[in-house]
């Protein structure tokens, strides 16, 4: 019986992989569409009345050598952001008399974003395009979230697998110190740790994180984020290892004295026979570490490394606008859900052989 709902699973799986990989191609092709379908920047420029077309050749004509003339090139201001099947482009002038004209770009079409949901649609893009980081380096936006995210939970794994293996020691002291540490991390709040390792620790030993990194011209977020990696990792090792711990645990003792029997050592029993059973009843609560950990590191807005939450803070202050919040809401939403998804894959996909 067992073999037969085995084999009934191994079949389903594969049924459900290739039910979503049409769905992948079929979201991919609806894509590709759209954004062949998607106005160029050139045409959204085009789209611009003849009062600002004429104030922007105004300023193409400037002499950007001419320092008295080269203020007036700062009297327009342009932005143009591409969101892969939509696109946006506002254009501002300053000044007494400012003039501001925006438009959104969809299936071919240059739509009025000064009112309504065109307006709505206008900002939601530019919020987006920026908390995204599109146009920035690695370490902005939500590629910074995901990069410290995933960076955290592979140190913070690695160091807990000996913090679990110390907690079960037969070794008093090793035994106390892993408990005393995963303690200390479990009873303090992030925030607080964040603090520590970022302002606390550098003035007791006198260094700074930017001075690691003097000469580069990104030294002060360089610097945030290996305090903010350090931190994190620190954090999750405590909790990877009490998630490590009971899966070691959970796996029959007779395993355990069998091995003994073969003559086998105690490192060479956890390494061939108790760690790999161990391993696919870590992968659950891993998975929720890790989805849990990409809702943590929106605390970097704490010492001022430009990930969603901080770049989204920064743009409701700049612009007063509180709407910055419900695109931020809905990209955490959406990479929450795509990990969820793949981590619900992989669970399932090892729970065939159980």
């Amino acid at each position: 019986m067992k073999i037969i709902k085995r084999i009934v699973d191994i079949k389903n799986w594969k049924r459900s992989s290739k039910s979503i990989t049409i769905l992948i191609i079929a979201v991919l092709f609806v894509f590709t569409v759209l954004s062949i379908l998607k106005p160029s920047e050139k045409d959204m420029m085009e789209h611009a009345s003849p009062q600002m077309k004429q104030i922007i050749e105004e300023n193409n004509k400037v002499d950007v050598k001419d320092e008295e003339n080269n203020s007036k090139a700062k009297n327009l201001i342009i932005t143009y952001n591409d969101l892969w099947v939509v696109s946006y482009v506002s254009f501002t002038t300053t000044g007494a008399n400012a003039i501001k004209e925006s438009y959104v770009g969809f299936l071919g079409e240059e739509y009025n974003a000064k009112s309504g949901m065109a307006k709505f649609s206008g900002q939601m893009i530019n919020y987006t395009y920026r908390m995204l980081g599109c146009g920035e380096n690695v370490l902005h936006g939500a590629k910074l979230t995901l990069l410290l995210t995933t960076l955290s939970m592979f140190f913070g794994f690695i160091l807990s697998i000996f913090l679990a293996l110390g907690k079960i020691s037969k070794n008093f002291v090793i035994k106390k110190l892993c408990s005393a540490y995963i303690f200390f991390f479990r009873g303090t709040p992030l925030l607080i740790q964040l603090f520590v390792v970022y302002f606390s620790i550098p003035a007791i030993f006198g260094f700074s994180w930017k001075g690691l990194f003097e000469g580069s011209g990104e030294a002060v977020y360089m610097g945030a984020f290996v305090a903010a990696l350090i931190a994190f990792s620190l954090n999750s090792a405590a909790y990877c290892a009490e998630i490590v711990r009971a899966a070691i645990q959970s796996i029959d003792k007779g395993q355990h004295e069998a091995a003994k029997a073969l003559g086998m050592s105690y490192g060479q029993t956890m390494g061939k026979i108790i760690i790999p059973q161990s391993i696919r009843r870590m992968i659950p609560p891993l998975c929720n570490e890790f989805v849990m950990m990409i809702k943590d590191v929106s605390l970097v807005f704490a010492i001022s490394l430009m990930d969603i939450t901080t770049i989204s803070k920064t743009i409701m202050s700049s612009e007063g606008n509180y709407l910055v919040f419900v695109p931020a809401l809905i990209i955490y939403l959406i990479i929450t859900a795509i990990f969820t998804f793949i981590f619900g894959k992989i669970e399932e996909r090892l729970s065939i052989y159980e």
